[in-house]
């Protein structure tokens, strides 16, 4: 048993479809787990219905329509015959989705937007199902949710690997193509969908991998595999052939866009080989994480993060910042849902970098200045350099602003204006 993973990008249209077939026909992989996740921007649109259905409800039936146009044309570019039963499977989603907006009456925004935007996943994966059916390529539809079973913490549930580890034994036919979605699980209590959090298919990959024992995971992306650099921002980057789960992990935390974070550490615990490939090019060797040679080349990895908010704390009374103030500090950036990127601390002096993701800026500058001297410094950019030379961050900062500087063996990170 093998696990495939495609995302948004390799189904964006109805030709993305039929290269997601050639994949399999070029593999020729027998045994597998396809997993996918909603088709180009979907998972986009439906956080705009799931706008609208709070702050601007006589716009929700026309940001659904176009969902609904964007699949049909993708429908009806895969299938000649429109009384095919998949047009059928899909005006039912999507009757389902209008009905759920029409008799919700939920202030929930978090439960709200895992109960709209799973559809996008559950519309691709019918598409695909159905598409592969229609040219002979034998499959099973699986929903996700009856496998993957979660705690209610909504837009980034937990996995219970107990219940997911049997619903998975007793759901899923190790022989043969199964189709599921990416992303999605289940709240034991209630059965409500839950989602998996950003990038989440990456993880249901793992998930699924782990608890059948599966022989390795491929990721199918628009790039040839996971690059040393972004190159949205770098103009030289390198392929990374082999990656170690210790190092990739590392590069994963500080926020390399390839892999998530989650992904792997399920693989690592049984050294499951996970494998980032083209879907452009399939027979390319693309990059492999798994045990042995830390990275291979051995070349610096950049990672950067754009939109950060910089915050420096220091004590009104020119105390020194004790444990206490810290962990102050730090139950107020969980309660404002502050992802944390770096720290840095002196005996007066507090810094913290910060992803302000959910726009809570402004309620906890105001909750540290009851107890703190606050200066802050927004869209700031945030440097990571794993195994980086002296010149090549010479290079980097150069003509730049640098607020904050950390540096250990292996990593450097910068805090810069541009």
């Amino acid at each position: 048993m093998k696990v495939f993973k495609f995302g948004g990008a390799s189904v964006k249209d109805a030709e993305g479809v039929k290269n997601l077939v050639v994949v399999l026909q070029k593999t020729n992989e027998p045994d597998l787990v396809v997993v996918v996740s909603a088709m180009g921007k979907t998972t986009s649109a439906l956080g705009e219905v799931v706008y609208n259905y709070f702050s601007n409800p006589l716009e929700v039936e026309a940001s659904v329509s176009s969902i609904y146009d964007f699949h049909y044309k993708i429908l009806s570019n895969l299938f000649s015959n429109t009384s095919h039963s998949v047009f059928t499977k899909v005006n039912t989603l999507f009757k389902e989705l209008n009905d759920f907006l029409k008799s919700s009456k939920s202030k929930n925004h978090a439960f709200v937007y895992d109960q709209v935007v799973s559809f996008g996943e559950l519309i691709s994966t019918t598409i695909v199902s159905s598409y592969l059916s229609e040219i002979g390529i034998k499959n099973t539809f699986l929903d996700a949710r009856s496998c993957v079973a979660t705690d209610s913490n909504y837009r980034g549930a937990n996995v219970n690997w107990k219940i997911t580890q049997q619903n998975i034994s007793d759901n899923v036919n190790p022989k043969g193509i199964t189709i599921t979605q990416g992303f999605l699980g289940a709240e034991s209590s209630n059965n409500f969908t839950t989602t998996l959090g950003l990038e989440g298919s990456d993880y249901t990959a793992a998930i699924f991998a782990y608890c059948l024992n599966a022989e390795n995971v491929t990721i199918w992306k628009d790039v040839p595999g996971v690059l040393n650099a972004d190159p949205r921002y770098f103009s030289k980057t390198r392929l990374l052939h082999h990656i170690s789960y210790k190092e990739a992990i590392e590069l994963a935390f500080y926020g390399a866009s390839v892999i998530h974070p989650k992904t792997l550490q399920p693989l690592q615990r049984k050294e499951i080989p996970l494998y980032v490939k083209s879907f452009l090019n399939s027979q390319d060797p693309g990059t492999c994480v798994g045990k042995g040679v830390q990275l291979d080349p051995m070349t610096s990895c950049f990672i950067l993060k754009k939109n950060q908010v910089l915050i420096s704390l220091s004590s009104l009374d020119f105390s020194f910042i004790m444990e206490d103030h810290i962990s102050n500090v730090f139950k107020w950036l969980h309660e404002y849902k502050m992802k944390v990127e770096l720290i840095q601390n002196s005996a007066i002096s507090f810094s913290v970098c910060i992803d302000n993701k959910y726009n809570n800026l402004e309620a906890l500058l105001a909750k540290l200045r009851e107890q703190f001297k606050v200066k802050w410094n927004e869209g700031v950019t945030l440097y990571t350099i794993r195994h980086s030379k002296p010149s090549e961050i010479k290079a980097l900062i150069e003509n730049k602003t640098v607020l904050l500087k950390q540096e250990s063996r292996e990593t450097v990170q910068l805090i810069v204006k541009e």
